[in-house]
């Protein structure tokens, strides 16, 4: 008897583990929006009109079909960057999105900090997506004076899994 009840009880679990798996294909494009909040924790202003700065973004990701792949998780992004003497910028940085399994894919990213937008490239991932590679592109609104350093970013990575 307990032989059966420790066969199904691995059954299930493989057959729920598959579930979670199902909805995300070996390849495809995910496209979602991530809400943050932006906290700069330190500028430098340069001589010349150069400014370094660092900061952490935290949010949370839907994906925009209303379910799926990085749907009601969280985010994080660790970014530098700098802003030039005429006012252009880059930044770059570090991220993960997840999912509401806490699944998450990690990025790489590079970006026009006046532009609001740039490239996420995958270097990795766990869970269901451990093995992830693949690029994308983000884009985001500017954060008004009194939205408190809040904004949002459309995103979408184009992914295959081993």
């Amino acid at each position: 008897m307990m032989k059966r009840f420790i066969l199904t009880i691995v059954a299930l679990t493989i057959f729920c583990g598959n579930i979670a798996y199902a909805d995300l294909a070996k390849s495809g494009t995910i496209n979602w929006v991530t809400g943050w909040i932006f906290d700069i924790s330190a500028t430098a202003p340069q001589k010349g009109g150069y400014v370094l700065g660092s900061g952490r973004a935290t949010g949370a990701t839907f994906n925009v079909n209303g379910s799926g792949p990085l749907h009601e998780g969280r985010a994080v992004c660790i970014a530098v960057f700098i802003v030039m003497p005429d006012g252009s910028g880059t930044n770059k940085g570090n991220c993960y999105f997840g999912d509401k399994d806490g699944d998450r894919i990690i990025t790489s990213f590079t970006g026009d900090i006046v532009a609001f937008k740039g490239d996420n490239i995958i270097i990795g991932g766990s869970g269901k997506y451990e093995g992830i590679t693949g690029s994308g592109k983000w884009e985001c609104d500017g954060s008004g004076e009194a939205d408190d350093s809040a904004f949002n970013c459309r995103q979408n990575l184009t992914y295959k899994l081993p």
